[in-house]
């Protein structure tokens, strides 16, 4: 049996945890028998994507993100367009993705899920001329997205801190979202478009999302006050955003939104800066990874 050449990308700074031990430890657990391992640690900001494609382009068969989402996200890209085999193990501030595909979250147990070689396809989305995979959206998510990558205390701890100083000042935007060509007008502190059904650390806020059925969850946290942050939290920490009056799930394949002016977006958890008028797509069934258990996203949340 020929063994598949695998490479481990290492994002050194994501979540804030020290990675220089992971080779070693990745060496102790790895099956040998079915993988020859190589590593690269990442260097500046889109250092992973270049990696990824000169791996994709050579002979790798497999190549793992050793991150967070926007780890997954650099690497998953390449990934996909040379249609290769995607692994995770989770090392970011949320893991939304990991999360959601009930990846363990210790590294250990992890590396014994690439062991074990499950390959699924899921779904992807496309955002104007960007991939994502797990959440993408505007609004107050972003504007926080935008703030935290300069901001040195990373970690759940210091994204919390932030953004609520961030709320106090945060006005709702008014949105025209075109989903399949129905046009909705909602005035909304976020429009999140999920894949799967978190942001990270659990925090779901499309609980039925799957990644293999085709569609993309258009999700509207409405205009609140500022007071119902605890049962916005508790819902979706308990999986039942869907149940609360503040938040709207439509579902659909292709969506434009249109809102006043460029301003700040979120592609799995990283800002960019767009235009006005978005166009967000389905891909369906575009991305080979490695999980757990098949049909994952269709396991119960936990």
């Amino acid at each position: 049996m020929s063994k598949s050449n695998i490479l481990f990308i290492i994002n050194p700074i994501s979540g804030g945890k020290d990675k220089l031990k992971i080779p070693a430890l990745i060496d102790a657990h790895l099956d040998r028998s079915k993988f020859n391992a190589n590593y690269s640690f990442t260097e500046y900001v889109g250092h992973a994507s270049e990696i990824a494609e000169e791996a994709a382009s050579k002979n790798f068969d497999v190549i793992v993100a050793v991150g967070g989402d926007g780890t997954i996200n650099e690497i998953g890209t390449k990934v996909m367009q040379q249609n290769k085999i995607l692994g995770i193990l989770p090392f970011g501030s949320g893991n939304g993705l990991s999360r959601f595909l009930k990846i363990p979250m210790k590294t250990i147990q992890a590396i014994k899920v690439i062991n074990d070689f499950k390959v699924r396809v899921i779904d992807t989305g496309r955002f104007n001329d960007k991939c994502f995979f797990n959440m993408a959206g505007m609004g107050f998510d972003a504007h926080i997205s935008s703030v935290f990558a300069g901001n040195k205390s990373r970690g759940l701890s210091g994204y919390l801190k932030l953004g609520l100083k961030e709320m106090l000042n945060y006005k709702p935007q008014t949105y025209h979202i075109y989903i399949d060509g129905k046009e909705y007008v909602r005035t909304a502190f976020v429009v999140s478009v999920a894949n799967s059904s978190q942001y990270g650390n659990n925090a779901h806020i499309s609980p039925n999302a799957s990644i293999t059925d085709g569609l993309l969850d258009v999700c509207i946290i409405k205009k609140f006050p500022l007071v119902k942050i605890p049962l916005l939290a508790y819902h979706m920490l308990n999986g039942t955003a869907d149940q609360t009056a503040m938040v709207e799930i439509i579902q659909g394949k292709d969506i434009k939104i249109v809102r006043a002016a460029s301003d700040a977006i979120h592609i799995d958890g990283e800002p960019y800066f767009m235009g006005k008028e978005l166009n967000i797509s389905m891909v369906p069934l575009s991305l080979n990874i490695i999980t757990p258990d098949y049909e994952a996203a269709k396991l119960p949340i936990s």
